[in-house]
């Protein structure tokens, strides 16, 4: 199915279902997907391997971030949050500490009521640089669709070494500075089933947020184009029994459906 690519460093803003009115900032190369990841319901389509494309340099985001952020508070119209996000993982950019220092920076300078955020899959979390920017950041969400393996190999379909152990405690070590990303769908990918929403998964990974204590969990849903055919929405009613089962357990979580 058709999929796109975010063709410019700093894209929107766009009305988010999460986030609000998001500006968003790409640190990825433009011409193609680069992701530890190769999930099955991406709208920015299948990663790329081995690809030679070039990083978005760290001066350049500062650069169109802060037009951009003059250009709309001068319109009276500051984004409620600044987000790294764009065509794959944006901790993988080498010089993503330096560009979330840099961006913190701006913000407070022009547009100190935004929050800064970044969507990431959490698979270079562990690494102290990486680790450090994200407490920078207002929203450090990353991304934890299930803890079964075998699903995770179908759905998120990691480039590499992948051990949700690791994963878990790296994100338990923000020490509640972390917001858990899960999608949650139905469908069947290569003849078998993509419902994640049974008790099968939805127990061990609630046994996993009671571990993490995020400051929040935020579900969601297929909403957008995907690679593959054959995925379909979870049920409203099923992701609002989901989220009362996170809320029970005194972690705040949104829906988006």
């Amino acid at each position: 199915m058709p999929t796109k690519l975010y063709d410019d460093i700093i894209f929107g803003p766009v009305r988010s279902r999460r986030l609000g009115l998001s500006l968003g900032v790409n640190l990825l190369p433009l011409e193609c997907k680069l992701c530890s990841f190769n999930c099955i319901y991406c709208e920015c389509g299948w990663t790329e391997k081995g690809h030679k494309a070039a990083f978005n340099k760290r001066e350049d985001v500062a650069r169109l971030l802060a037009d951009k952020l003059f250009e709309m508070v001068n319109a009276d119209n500051a984004p409620d949050v600044i987000t790294f996000a764009g065509n794959g993982e944006p901790t993988a950019a080498p010089e993503f500490p330096q560009a979330i220092a840099g961006a913190v920076a701006l913000r407070d300078e022009l547009a100190p009521n935004s929050k800064i955020a970044v969507l990431s899959n959490g698979t270079r979390a562990d690494r102290p640089e990486v680790h450090d920017a994200l407490m920078m950041v207002d929203d450090n969400i990353l991304k934890l669709d299930t803890v079964d393996p075998a699903f995770i190999q179908l759905l998120d379909q990691p480039v590499g070494p992948y051990d949700v152990e690791h994963q878990i405690e790296t994100f338990a070590s923000f020490n509640g500075h972390v917001i858990i990303q899960t999608m949650f769908l139905s469908g069947e990918y290569r003849g078998k089933s993509l419902d994640n929403t049974g008790e099968e998964y939805v127990g061990p990974w609630l046994a996993a947020l009671e571990r993490i204590r995020p400051q929040e969990a935020t579900i969601y849903t297929v909403a957008r184009e995907t690679p593959v055919a054959g995925l379909a929405k979870a049920a409203p009613d099923v992701l609002d029994a989901i989220a009362a089962r996170v809320q029970a357990l005194g972690i705040p979580c949104q829906v988006s459906y």
